[in-house]
């Protein structure tokens, strides 16, 4: 099934920053939940990746950016109904570049996962993609 790509996801590009990003992440992880998280890191692996796409690499900073920025339609400070919209950029994200998404991608994730989250369930996690 095609998933619908979020209506102008390019223009939140200019919101990405590895240091935004991080500074992101560092503040919801809690909040947003494992899944989100992984999924967040798959696409920035992706994005370190030389050998992807602008195309792709493009698509991915609009969700990034989305992800980062505070005012997006649903608000974020509301747990889990406020990460929907984001959810729903990234996994659109994800699902439009998965070709690049290698088995070392999702280990390096879910190394970097276990930073954040002391346990998590896997099967949800590998559920992402």
């Amino acid at each position: 099934p095609k998933m619908r790509k979020p209506k102008n996801i390019e223009k939140y590009q200019e919101n990405y920053s590895e240091s935004n990003l991080q500074r992101k992440l560092t503040s919801v992880a809690r909040w947003a939940g494992a899944k989100v998280v992984y999924a967040v890191l798959l696409l920035y692996y992706v994005l370190r990746n030389p050998n992807v796409s602008t195309a792709d690499k493009s698509k991915i900073y609009g969700a990034l950016g989305y992800f980062i920025l505070p005012t997006d339609l649903i608000l974020d400070i509301i747990p889990l109904a406020g990460y929907t919209d984001d959810m729903a950029a990234i996994m659109w994200a994800i699902h439009t570049v998965a070709k690049n998404i290698t088995p070392e991608i999702k280990a390096k994730a879910k190394a970097k996962l276990g930073e954040w989250f002391d346990n998590y369930n896997e099967k949800k996690i590998d559920k992402v993609i």
